[in-house]
């Protein structure tokens, strides 16, 4: 006996065969059993998920000798010839090759006579969007008012391609893709029923492979069996599916998680050295990121994405240490990439320089946990705070402080300034309390055009003093950036930036001191400006806003008002 392919030998003979398309049986069935049955009918959807087996079966119930009736015999001899498509009342029509004026004109001649032996004449058209324009518009008129005996079934992978006015005189069916786990139940009752020995995880690879289709995991099936005979082997599958690719995937997201470029780049020249095509090895790239991001998402539901069980496990790991802000950016990387990398003519060169930029990502925080961490440090600060200021003691010397300041800009201007905070009087002949407050600002702006973070985080510091090259600046006791000024790298900063204002070779001394507002007598004015000033500095110092500063590179405080709303 000739051998027919597992495609062709279990090819479903009645609807409770056909898997994944429950809504066109059922559809079908209650059509039949309630006599409702259309005149044309167009079965659109992807390659090999049951169109055309669809189509033979509606036909074998439409003519069984005991039908219509929803389950044909498959034992009648109409039954038997349409299963074997040999009956004369049941015509299979390629479109591709009988898509002309001329053969629809035939089909419009020949079905004015009755069927031969069944009760319907029925005509199963496959690809019927390759006929052209003028065989579709000579089959409107019959398509619409076909003789009482006729029915028409089309079959299409692309039904976009099919003009309205067909459709408009059809009954249109979307076929599905078949989901991974009844491709595998299918090739498990083919493999019990062959007599073949194979693991679920080799089944699992090769109803993988199918795409959504049962054909096409049957015919690879088919090609596994030929080439490991009836015991066949996990190796042996990978090794005819080509699926060593598999290795190099994970190897590959693995230090590309890690953002360890260099890594990256060998095992993409060992994939290349092992002869896998780049732009094949890209799409599976975009899949296998793909899987990450669903596993990430659904966690325990990644079953139903049409994953392989074995891969979950693996998938997960991966995932344990990314957030999924970075495995989306990811993703974005590689489908915003993919059209040029198609086009480009170094596609080995193109890759490594896709995967290098993805290696040097920076970790995406997502911001919900950048606001809880920004909470979590307010809440210590704030404990820290009250219970320095729990400890302070009154009367403290440093209230009796009298600061002596000489600042010199450069060599153009030098003023001498001496103010005893505790009078608030000038200490020296003609000397102006202003004069020190336009140095403090004119400093302190110029720090924020160089560093804005750095100029937020000095904006409570007074000018003591400066002489000989020696700038001391004074802080708060409880300034909460005090420490953190006080540090090497802080502190290198901002000498420099005092060398570039004030001309010369700076070094920076940080002291505390108590601060109290300067004013000068008969001047309101200047005392409410100070008052604005205090609270502007409060604001832009406090814990909450420079955390921000400081997680978000480059921004900057633009404006501070005050809230003049006192119900609130």
């Amino acid at each position: 006996m000739e051998y027919l392919v597992l495609a062709r030998k279990f090819r479903p003979q009645s609807f409770e065969d056909v898997a994944g398309q429950e809504h066109v049986v059922k559809t079908l069935r209650n059509a039949i059993g309630q006599g409702r049955v259309a005149h044309a009918f167009l079965f659109s959807g992807p390659r090999g998920v049951g169109k055309t087996s669809v189509a033979r079966i509606l036909a074998k119930s439409l003519n069984c000798e005991k039908g219509p009736i929803a389950i044909p015999c498959n034992v009648c001899s109409n039954c038997r010839e349409i299963t074997d498509g040999r009956s004369l009342d049941v015509r299979e029509i390629d479109g591709a090759s009988n898509r002309g004026i001329d053969e629809i004109r035939e089909l419009r001649e020949n079905i004015k006579f009755a069927p031969a032996a069944a009760k319907y004449k029925i005509y199963i058209i496959d690809e019927v969007h390759m006929l052209t324009r003028e065989a579709f518009n000579a089959l409107l008129k019959t398509l619409e008012e076909p003789p009482s005996h006729v029915i028409f079934i089309f079959a299409t992978t692309e039904s976009h391609k099919v003009p309205a006015t067909i459709l408009s005189r059809c009954q249109c069916y979307d076929f599905r893709r078949i989901s991974l786990k009844e491709i595998m139940t299918n090739l498990q009752r083919v493999a019990a029923a062959e007599g073949i020995q194979i693991s679920p995880t080799a089944l699992s690879w090769i109803a993988e492979a199918g795409d959504g289709s049962m054909r096409d995991a049957q015919s690879i099936f088919d090609q596994v069996i030929s080439y490991a005979g009836m015991n066949i082997k996990d190796d042996d599958v990978e090794e005819n599916l080509g699926l060593t690719d598999r290795k190099y995937l994970f190897d590959l997201s693995a230090a590309i998680v890690q953002r360890d470029a260099g890594v990256c780049l060998t095992i993409l020249e060992e994939a290349y050295l092992a002869g896998i095509d780049m732009k094949h090895f890209y799409q599976m790239l975009i899949k296998h990121f793909r899987n990450l991001l669903l596993v990430k998402i659904a966690g325990g539901s990644s079953s139903s994405f049409d994953i392989a069980p074995e891969q979950i496990e693996k998938l997960k790991k991966q995932t344990n240490n990314v957030t999924r802000e970075t495995l989306q950016r990811f993703v974005e990387i590689l489908i915003a990439e993919e059209d040029r990398f198609r086009r480009s003519q170094e596609a080995r060169t193109k890759l490594e320089t896709i995967i290098v930029k993805m290696a040097y990502l920076e970790p995406i925080i997502p911001l919900g946990e950048i606001v809880s961490t920004i909470e979590a440090i307010e809440q210590k600060l704030q404990k820290g705070l009250s219970s320095t200021t729990s400890n302070k003691e009154p009367g403290s010397s440093a209230n009796n402080r009298v600061a002596e300041t000489k600042v010199n800009y450069g060599e153009e201007n030098s003023t001498d300034v001496s103010i005893d905070k505790e009078n608030n009087s000038s200490a020296a002949n003609n000397i102006d309390a202003s004069d020190l407050v336009t140095i403090r600002d004119d400093f302190k702006n110029f720090i924020k055009k160089e560093n804005a973070i750095l100029a937020a985080k000095t904006d409570s510091a007074e000018v003591l003093s400066y002489s000989g090259g020696c700038l001391t600046l004074g802080f708060p006791k409880s300034f909460i950036f005090l420490e953190d000024i006080k540090g090497k790298k802080q502190k290198e900063q901002l000498e420099q930036i005092a060398r570039k204002f004030f001309r010369e070779n700076v070094e920076i001394k940080i002291t505390t001191m108590e601060i109290e507002k300067v004013s000068t007598n008969g001047n309101n004015g200047r005392g409410k400006a100070n008052n604005l000033n205090d609270m502007k500095r409060e604001a832009i110092n406090h814990p909450l806003l420079q955390k921000v500063m400081n997680e978000f590179s480059g921004a900057e405080v633009i404006e501070i008002k005050a809230r003049t709303d006192k119900s609130r």
